[in-house]
């Protein structure tokens, strides 16, 4: 680790006091790194951005400089920052996308001669589920056995720890809790990929899953939020050589989540009530193998996140968005455009079968003779 800090304008004049970065962001179209593109190029930095140019949800910031690229790819990435002229130092690198083991190594490779401050996107998975209600802080273990995805965020770290020290590259971790926002409404299961299926079924009556009691807490946290905080990490002596939680205070239980997304959508709540089944985790895992890791790994526990620490490195911090108008702003995207309103056939049909199983199981239970 470098011991002199971080000079914030390495692209400008010693004696410029603008306070303009530049940034170079790995990623930039995605829930949270668009959200970061939009406010550092409003802040005036000089940004540029490397997706692969898929993405038609967020585009880059116009005046952004955005270049198209597969930065998974180690030559063709450093061959294109050559080709771009982005050979000089940066003041930070925020990187989104890693999740694969092998690829921090070859970052610090890239960037340990260009970057002031790397910046390395984690996540709050990869702590160990609790086995009681306690806030999860930085010095929680890491530790998860069961979803591949924490892991490998683990495994990217561990990386980073390793190499970044030994290259001199000043770096900072960063853990974002679950976060939801424009795009993205926040479920148990079945709604990763179309989200509009939770609201769907919301509105057309159908069975609503929860599982357990519904009663595990969890923080959700706004994607500006979550962004507002990656932005006040850059360029933050503080920060560096740390890993830091970032999460909002409000803690939720599921059945809290849903039913403040139900009267978001405006469903009736009367109606509602009568809409939900609870289901225990272990049989969702079993009906929805694919949701294993994401299960048992994480969303059955409890995951209250401690924010304090981010809070102490950037002064007059807070998480401003309640989840009950994040929310209303993310069902008002998806109806801004009957496009985006897509639907799971596959989670549907899967839903309504353990939902019918349970409320079956239920119905004869009832039928038992009592004491």
């Amino acid at each position: 680790m470098r011991s002199a800090g971080l000079p914030r304008r390495s692209s400008k004049d010693e004696d410029d006091d603008s306070g303009v970065m530049r940034l170079l962001f790995i990623g930039g179209t995605g829930l949270i790194s668009s959200a970061c593109a939009r406010i550092a190029y409003d802040q005036g930095h000089d940004l540029t951005v490397l997706t692969r140019g898929r993405s038609q949800t967020y585009p880059a910031p116009r005046g952004a400089r955005h270049i198209i690229v597969d930065a998974k790819k180690p030559t063709t990435l450093r061959s294109s920052l050559e080709r771009n002229a982005l050979g000089d130092r940066f003041d930070a690198v925020v990187q989104f996308i890693a999740n694969e083991p092998g690829q921090v190594p070859e970052d610090v490779v890239t960037f340990a001669p260009r970057a002031n401050q790397y910046i390395f996107i984690s996540s709050a998975a990869t702590y160990r589920p609790a086995d009681r209600l306690v806030a999860i802080s930085e010095s929680s273990e890491q530790s998860n056995d069961t979803w591949d995805y924490a892991r490998k965020k683990i495994q990217c770290e561990q990386e980073l720890l390793m190499y970044a020290e030994a290259a001199s590259l000043p770096y900072t971790i960063v853990r974002p809790g679950y976060t939801y926002g424009p795009s993205f409404i926040p479920g148990y299961i079945g709604n990763t990929d179309h989200p509009w299926t939770l609201v769907d079924r919301m509105r057309r009556g159908a069975d609503i899953v929860l599982p357990g009691d519904g009663t595990s807490a969890w923080t959700l946290t706004h994607s500006r939020d979550v962004a507002a905080a990656i932005i006040g990490l850059i360029g933050n002596e503080k920060a560096l050589g740390k890993a830091v939680n970032v999460a909002s205070t409000e803690a939720l239980t599921w059945d809290t989540i849903y039913r403040t997304i139900a009267n978001a959508a405006g469903v009736d709540m009367q109606e509602y009530e009568s809409q939900i089944v609870h289901v225990p985790s272990d049989a969702l895992v079993a009906s929805y193998p694919s949701a294993e890791g994401e299960i048992l790994g994480d969303k059955m526990h409890n995951k209250v996140i401690d924010s304090r620490f981010l809070r102490s490195l950037i002064p007059g911090y807070k998480a401003k968005i309640r989840f009950a108008d994040g929310i209303k702003e993310s069902i008002a995207w998806f109806e801004a455009n009957p496009a985006r309103q897509t639907v799971d056939a596959y989670a549907n049909a899967h839903l309504d079968r353990v939902a019918a199983i349970y409320r079956g199981a239920l119905d004869d239970a009832s039928q038992l003779p009592t004491p």
